[in-house]
């Protein structure tokens, strides 16, 4: 494996298209709780701290809403709550708006997860603490899907109200659909030096920076060799990789060119495209 990429590596701001910018940004308000930080008529800004964007909404013309596992693309991106009442909170406002919710217990954390109107998948969750994980004799963190002790969750946090997603929100991870595991294993742990954490028999890995349960996910449950979604799709446009400083961003950038994979420059930072052409931005914190 290459050198692993800096263990402050994070999950930044998720950019996805829409057909209906106007419900998109009142559902990821109304329903999700995010705050509007900046709108136009064909962008919505959405944030959890006032000041940077975490979800951003992009209207494009003529777009169709594809079904869920059909494409490579977003299987979910999830948001990372700071404490356990925060997601007892956001349950009871999930139920309040007679959303399907899913749910799981998967050891590291306790997930809940709905799909929006263009069904992009969510995720919110909440981490349990570190020392708590427990790995395998492969050295393989023990993730499940063991139902959420469901009751407990709901009267977490008392009496309190739900106001919207609290200030210490963030992207946890993001998880993706791929054509194809091992040439995307090859891309993310062989090139860019993420870590394996986890398989999921020979259809989904979970991958980190600084043994973190998973910053990325990826699976096959579209089908192997499953199609790109066409350009006027609504779904992900693209997602970000947050290096913490310059040089760690240069490290990531000269491995993609010793490997011959293009980047682009933009005014952001970096784009470039994995195996299975799922869009990334490569940016530094600092």
């Amino acid at each position: 494996m290459t050198h692993p990429i800096h263990p402050q590596t994070s999950i930044g701001a998720v950019y996805l298209k829409v057909s209906d910018l106007e419900r998109s940004a009142q559902f990821y308000q109304d329903v999700v709780g995010f705050r509007v930080l900046s709108e136009n008529e064909l962008k919505v800004e959405l944030t959890t701290d006032g000041r940077n964007p975490l979800l951003v909404l992009e209207k494009i013309p003529n777009a169709v809403v594809l079904p869920r596992k059909n494409t490579t693309g977003l299987y979910h991106f999830a948001i990372l709550v700071p404490t356990r009442n925060d997601l007892s909170l956001s349950v009871r406002n999930l139920i309040k708006h007679n959303l399907h919710v899913g749910q799981a217990d998967h050891l590291v954390s306790e997930a809940l997860y709905i799909a929006d109107p263009e069904n992009n998948g969510i995720e919110i969750y909440v981490d349990r603490p570190r020392n708590e994980w427990t790995y395998n004799e492969n050295g393989e963190i023990k993730m499940a899907v063991d139902p959420i002790e469901w009751q407990g969750l709901i009267d977490e946090a008392g009496d309190a109200e739900w106001s919207g997603l609290a200030e210490g929100t963030v992207m946890g991870h993001i998880h993706l659909h791929v054509a194809d595991l091992k040439a995307t294993e090859q891309f993310y742990v062989d090139i860019l030096g993420f870590k394996i954490m986890a398989h999921m028999a020979n259809s989904a890995l979970f991958l980190s920076a600084g043994g973190y349960h998973h910053h990325l996910g990826m699976n096959v449950w579209a089908g192997v060799g499953a199609p790109q979604p066409p350009d006027n799709a609504a779904g992900l446009r693209y997602y970000t990789i947050v290096l913490p400083d310059k040089a760690a961003l240069e490290e990531v950038l000269n491995k993609l060119r010793i490997a011959d994979i293009s980047v682009e420059p933009s005014d952001e930072g970096w784009f470039v495209q994995d195996p299975s052409k799922n869009k990334i931005l490569l940016v530094s914190q600092v």
